[in-house]
């Protein structure tokens, strides 16, 4: 301190440990000093003005009303005190992590509505350092990286939003979104800028963007992403799934793996006949006809046919209508099963 009671003035790495602005605890006096680091901005501020904006490395001499004499002679007859202020800044970028609080509602085209959380990291600094303390400066005259970021973590959350939205105004589902996180952070990027200035802050990096759905949703997004690249239809799809699930399980069956007999069935059909080597006999599947032979030339003749097909001779029994049993003249009853001759 000099004879004039002026000062130097630094802050003190203990100080600066943690926080993002520092407040010169006491008025600036007549000529004090303040010493500047790489690191660092500093804002001198006289009767609520912001009078320098220094952020070059040096020491620097300031100048106020505040001097011991002077000072203390225009307090004692006008009552006022020149309020003279110093506030320190750091220059360098803060990285947090960042997290939504609440689900975002987006409804897609596909699976209805649909819950999502996300959680990532962004990259902030000061820009503007006069509407950094204006919106930040406190009581205690400091002010820490968590009690900043605390206010601008819902914000990046919302740009985010905001940019989901405007993404699936455009045709995006929620299948698409892993392939559009690089453009989700740029739209946030450059909604942020305008955003964030009357705070004098810029948010310079957003990263590891993690979106997460639903764990039924997430399945069904999965199993989507599969038909797709197998190309196959879902009954497909279902068919495989339940047939691997099967053979993991013999015990559970068919029934076990979720999926009707019938269809099981059938596709095991289709399989067995394509799987069959060539040249393998290709099993015959076929009715034989019920017949009875004519009572002229034994021809086998179907079962309810009056004349035969060989010789043309008339039959003189007829067949019964219902099981095809040969019937004798003049019976009124079949006696296979007893329905009434026409």
């Amino acid at each position: 301190m000099s004879l004039l009671g002026s000062t130097t003035i630094i802050w003190d790495e203990g100080f600066k440990r943690g926080n993002i602005m520092w407040k010169v605890p006491r008025n600036i006096r007549w000529n004090d000093n303040i010493v500047v680091r790489e690191d660092e901005f500093a804002v001198f501020y006289r009767d609520g003005k912001a009078l320098s904006y220094i952020d070059r490395p040096d020491r620097y001499a300031l100048t106020s009303q505040n001097a011991p004499i002077y000072g203390w002679l225009l307090k004692a007859l006008s009552g006022v005190e020149q309020q003279a202020e110093v506030y320190y800044l750091q220059k360098r970028p803060f990285d947090f992590k960042y997290g939504s609080k609440q689900p975002y509602v987006f409804r897609d085209k596909d699976f209805g509505i649909v819950n999502l959380r996300l959680f990532g990291e962004a990259r902030w600094r000061i820009k503007e350092p006069a509407n950094f303390i204006s919106q930040f400066v406190g009581t205690e005259g400091l002010i820490s990286g968590p009690q900043v970021e605390e206010r601008i973590k819902e914000q990046i959350v919302l740009q985010i939003f905001d940019a989901l939205g405007e993404l699936k105004d455009r045709g995006m589902s929620i299948v698409d979104l892993p392939a559009n996180l690089n453009e989700i952070e740029q739209i946030v990027l450059e909604k942020s800028k305008p955003h964030f200035a009357p705070f004098g802050i810029e948010v310079q990096k957003l990263s590891g963007i993690y979106i997460t759905m639903p764990e039924e949703v997430q399945k069904a997004v999965d199993k989507r992403a599969s038909m797709n690249i197998t190309g196959t239809t879902y009954m497909q799809y279902q068919t495989g799934e339940a047939m691997r699930d099967a053979a993991n399980n013999p015990s559970g069956g068919a029934a076990a793996a979720g999926v009707g007999v019938g269809a099981g069935i059938g596709m095991g059909w289709q399989m067995s006949q394509a799987m069959q080597q060539p040249g393998q006999a290709q099993p015959q599947v076929a009715a034989a006809a019920a017949t009875r032979p004519c009572v002229k030339c034994q021809a086998p003749i179907p079962m309810g046919q009056a004349f035969c097909g060989s010789c043309g001779t008339k039959q003189a029994a007829a067949a019964c209508a219902k099981c095809g049993t040969a019937l004798q003249p003049g019976v009124k009853f079949c006696g296979q099963c007893g329905t009434a001759v026409q």
